[in-house]
């Protein structure tokens, strides 16, 4: 997995969840100041008896499956899970079943809080927006044919040392291919939102993936793809063009 931003020691850091038919992700940041900042992405897809789990058993098993692939991450820092969804109660209550009761004693280990969402502080990734949708075609994400879909993953930025962007493209399987960016041009945040979705999609056709659901870290870019928004910049309108042609 690729270390997108480096937590200081015991600093608190922040989690969205989200659940689909399908799969299961999580994303793990960092909040400083009035910035969010991504440490990791993972996604799992979701085989066999746990395709059947309810919405909510399987918004806790994104959780669980978090603790579990960043065990490392939740044993040095205390973990707010930021949801609209009573995960905490679901887990608590005295008739939970047995696995719901197992998962409650496994995160129990962790300094773990979960504070309702109420808002989003700008963009983290807007598959997170829903983080139980109602059909696998909600939130910001656009997919293709009904094939088992991949998971692109971007974060574009810009900086006074350059620009770039990190790429972590999953597949149906949970096998998750990852890529760092370096752009030999300047590039404002949206720029390089839209390169780093660009080269994702990119990678994608040259491998054959037929279905892919992408998730960008701009409000902008996922609501010009989506059509939401209109672009009025040439450059963001060449951008929006070339990405529109790989979808």
């Amino acid at each position: 997995l690729p270390l997108l931003a480096a937590p200081k020691p015991q600093e608190e850091l922040i989690m969205y969840l989200s659940a689909t038919h399908g799969a299961i992700s999580a994303v793990l940041l960092t909040e400083r100041g009035t910035a969010q900042t991504p440490v990791y992405f993972i996604s799992r897809a979701l085989q066999g008896p746990k395709l059947n789990y309810s919405p909510m058993k399987k918004l806790v098993l994104s959780l669980v499956f978090a603790a579990k692939r960043l065990r490392r991450y939740f044993q040095a820092h205390p973990i707010a899970v930021i949801t609209d969804q009573p995960i905490k109660q679901v887990m608590s209550r005295p008739d939970a079943a047995g696995r719901l009761q197992k998962w409650s004693i496994m995160l129990g280990e962790h300094n773990i809080t979960y504070i309702p969402r109420t808002s989003i502080k700008g963009q983290i990734l807007t598959d997170f927006l829903n983080e139980i949708p109602n059909n696998a075609s909600q939130g910001a994400s656009v997919a293709g044919t009904q094939e088992e879909p991949w998971t692109l993953f971007t974060d574009g930025s810009s900086c006074v040392d350059g620009s770039g962007a990190g790429l972590i493209l999953t597949n149906p399987d949970g096998v998750e291919f990852t890529y760092a960016l370096r752009f030999q041009f300047a590039a404002s945040n949206n720029e390089a939102e839209y390169e780093a979705l660009i080269a994702g999609l990119r990678i994608a056709t040259q491998v054959g993936v037929k279905n892919i659901q992408a998730n960008v870290d701009s409000k902008l870019v996922a609501n010009q793809v989506l059509g939401t928004y209109v672009a009025k910049e040439d450059n963001m309108i060449k951008y929006l063009e070339i990405a529109k042609g790989l979808v």
